[in-house]
């Protein structure tokens, strides 16, 4: 096999590897095989693409658009042009199924679902870092930058899981991955200078750094590639545990909680149906709130925490809106008629320390909040989110809603939605299998209008269509979810709410998924204790002159409401001027901070406050002086870092070319060197990599050759170069002037020669920073001999010739 050939391979493997730490992240890891054959397609056409051989950036654009339509075939083929090219609606939905996957990374509990979103995130991560690889060590033939790539992979995965666990052993194969890499590299690289002789070790003149023409010289690029892979795993061990430790989703692990059971236990997401079925599954009924009402029928009582509106065939997701200053009274709901009966009722809620949840549950429709702390409010869906970190970790508030009593004659007369209503709300998309929409039809058939479709769809689900209620079942929203739910006839609260609201769209009926939780139990001392397992999702309908309307398709799970049953009872309140007050219903007086919760949580927002009832809005204490220079920190690190190889550069340049006032042969041999090396550092940026088994006078050809430099500046390079051999090989070296004007003329020509692209990476991402490994290693080597001759007995590390 060629040498390109093996670093091919090795590149492959040190990704494979390190996309191996992704592993523990998402459950099925069935997506590493597709990833890999994904990967060696990509590596395949690259090696095909260098026998051509094509230009180096033809090489790159060639493997990245041979991605694209990977990973086209693979997640957008019903939306490709003949199944693979990516085609207009081909790119929307990959870029829908991207930020689906962003909303479900802050959102899932590790081991997360392998959603079509997460999919795509992490195949389409491990191709791009695969071809950042590839083209370091490969095409470009530098593998030892090639390391950074495989440590952001290792970096983000281990920060997502929290180093625990197996880590070490992700880590160990990223970094065999890495070492292989570099280990190609170098016997690529000494195959090509054939045998390497040793000659004489430095002059006692001290010669610039970097420069050297003994033969211990020739191994350098190696010994560079061992430093860099050294840093690179040296980094790799302290990123992640710098990184902030995150709770909550995907970006914390499992989440936390003062309850007892296991993690995962409370719905921290922003879209709470995310962590449904971990609840529904945990091994004990944790209490997450409690509350009191003067609600006549508590069965009804469902505390609403946001509602899913779109439906894009990956996943059901709320709409982007606009947050306003939470009124004191709420408006009444959006098509709620004054002929339909109506009833105020109060309650008091109480929520446990471990409930951390962005949006606060509430009866639906809420009239009036009195709560302390920092909420907006979201008009179209009624609901209160947290500003600036403000969560439901134990929050009390007193609301007022109403119970709305419409009748099946007042639902059943119900005109037609308005326009704005029925169009952003009966959106189904194209990826729908059409057996929603025929199972539908049938179901509905006989029906006369739309409530008694609605009502026909809910009794098919709840009883009359063999549907079983499941929580084992895979969790999922999207349109090959619904499919196999229809066929499969198993699942729980997700799959029966979304489907009969899809199902209702297919018929012209605006719908959307509630989510929150249902009633809960009531206690020996009246109050009622809501848990993990009553966490629920459900449909609401739109019918013009009643609003949006709940209804209940879920078997075993909740309540029907009284408007689908003949003669049912009409709900109320007791006492409608004021709730029964409990321990649950006393606020606090003061809204504070938890003094506990650890600087980085409060930082993050995730402590909660200890919140007071608010006559008005809510109040604004201003940006913590700990986030802003947290933040602006994080900020100038996020600028500083690409930067500096180009200020490292600046600086080497300036010590370089800096005018001395010794005269000695000393002085003059180190000028002179410094001179030569900034001209080989200079072509170096500029694309011509150093050849250090030539002399100076064919280094200098092959400079003025392969960066077309005019007449002048050819002079220069042939000047300084005969200055060099002056230096290495003349008894008595002549004491020439400095050479920093023929330095300067020579950059100048190489920028003039040189396409935009080039220009710019010679200035922002010069090649020649690597040589800060050297640099390093000189200040290592001179640390330990000054060391060992003013103690003696230090075990001297191995030499520059031995290592």
């Amino acid at each position: 096999m060629s040498g390109r050939g093996r670093l091919a391979l090795c590149a492959f493997a040190a990704t494979l590897l390190a996309a191996g730490s992704m592993l523990p992240l998402v459950d099925p890891a069935a997506w590493i095989l597709q990833a890999a054959a994904l990967l060696a397609i990509q590596s395949g056409v690259g090696a095909l693409a260098r026998r051509v051989p094509l230009p180096r950036l033809l090489i790159v654009t060639a493997q990245f658009l041979v991605t694209l339509v990977l990973l086209t075939a693979v997640f957008a083929r019903e939306q490709a042009v003949v199944g693979f090219l990516p085609g207009p609606e081909a790119v929307r939905h990959l870029a829908d199924l991207l930020r689906a996957g962003a909303d479900d990374v802050g959102q899932y509990a590790i081991p997360a679902p392998a959603t079509a979103g997460i999919r795509l995130m992490l195949v389409g991560g491990v191709l791009l870092i695969g071809l950042a690889v590839d083209t370091l060590a490969v095409t470009f033939r530098s593998a030892a930058p090639a390391g950074l790539p495989l440590l952001a992979l290792y970096s983000v995965a281990a920060g997502l899981s929290g180093g625990g666990g197996a880590g070490w052993l992700w880590f160990l194969l990223a970094a065999c991955g890495y070492l292989l890499l570099l280990l190609a590299e170098g016997r690529d690289r000494i195959s090509q200078w054939g045998r390497v002789f040793g000659g004489a070790g430095r002059s006692p003149s001290g010669g610039a750094a970097g420069l050297d023409v003994s033969g211990g010289r020739a191994l350098a690029p190696i010994r560079t590639g061992r430093r860099i892979g050294a840093l690179a795993l040296g980094i790799a061990l302290a990123v992640p545990a710098a990184l902030p430790a995150l709770d909550g989703g995907l970006l914390a692990g499992t989440g936390s909680g003062n309850g007892k059971g296991g993690g995962g236990g409370t719905i921290s997401a922003v879209n709470p149906l995310v962590s449904l079925q971990n609840n529904l599954n945990q091994p004990e009924n944790r209490e997450v709130m409690s509350y009191r009402t003067n609600s006549r029928n508590p069965q009804d009582f469902y505390l609403r925490i946001i509602a899913l509106d779109q439906f894009n065939g990956s996943e059901w997701r709320a709409s982007r809106r606009s947050l306003k200053d939470v009124p004191k009274r709420i408006p009444g709901p959006d098509g709620l008629s004054p002929d339909v009966a109506v009833t105020e009722i109060r309650s008091n809620i109480s929520s446990s320390q471990s409930y951390q949840q962005t949006y606060l549950p509430l009866p639906y429709p809420a009239t009036e909040v009195r709560i302390g702390g920092r909420w907006r409010y979201e008009p179209a869906g009624r609901t209160l989110v947290g500003d600036r970190g403000q969560t439901t970790s134990g929050a009390r508030y007193e609301v007022s809603s109403l119970v709305v009593q419409p009748t099946a004659d007042q639902l059943a007369a119900a005109p037609d939605a308005p326009s704005e209503v029925l169009r952003e709300y009966t959106k189904v998309p194209g990826s729908l299998p059409e057996v929603v929409k025929k199972t539908a039809d049938r179901v509905t058939k006989d029906a006369a209008n739309d409530y008694e479709r609605a009502v026909k769809l809910q009794n098919y689900f709840a009883s009359e269509g063999g549907f079983s209620y499941d929580t084992t079942v895979t969790s999922g929203t999207g349109s090959a979810a619904i499919g196999r739910f229809l066929k499969d006839k198993r699942g729980f609260c997700v799959h029966f709410s979304f489907t009969m609201a899809a199902m209702a769209r297919t018929l012209g009926i605006p719908a959307r998924v509630a989510v929150g939780f249902t009633p809960g139990t009531v206690q020996s001392n009246g109050a009622v204790s809501v848990g993990l397992r009553d966490a629920h999702a459900w449909p609401e309908l739109y019918f013009e002159g009643v609003g949006w309307t709940r209804f209940e398709p879920t078997p075993t799970r909740g309540s029907a409401p009284g408007y689908t049953q003949p003669d049912a009872p009409a709900g109320g309140a007791t006492d409608p001027s004021q709730p029964e007050r409990g321990a649950s219903a006393a606020p606090s007086a003061v809204p504070s901070a938890s003094e506990s919760c650890p600087q980085q949580q409060r930082r993050m927002g995730e402590c909660g406050n200890e919140v007071a009832p608010a006559a008005g809005g809510p109040t604004d204490s201003g940006t913590p002086t700990s986030t802003v220079v947290w933040a602006a920190s994080a900020a100038l690190v996020v600028v500083t870092l690409p930067l500096l190889p180009m200020l490292w550069r600046v600086r080497v340049r300036r010590r370089r070319l800096a005018s001395s006032t010794g005269r000695t042969p000393a002085d003059v041999a180190a000028r002179t060197l410094a001179a030569w090396l900034e001209i080989i550092d200079t072509a170096w940026d500029h694309g011509i990599e150093p050849d250090d088994s030539q002399t100076p006078r064919k280094t200098a050809a092959r400079v003025v050759r392969l960066g077309r430099l005019d007449t002048e500046a050819a002079a220069a390079v042939h000047r300084v170069a005969g200055a060099v051999e002056q230096v290495l090989y003349a008894p008595q070296p002549r004491t020439d002037a400095g050479f920093a004007e023929d330095v300067e003329t020579v950059r100048n020509s190489l920028r003039i020669s040189a396409d935009r692209f080039t220009r710019i990476r010679a200035v922002v991402a010069p090649r020649s920073a690597i040589r800060v490994m050297d640099a390093l290693s000189e200040r290592r080597s001179a640390f330990t001999g000054r060391w060992a001759a003013r103690w003696g007995g230090w075990p001297r590390w191995p030499s520059r010739q031995q290592s």
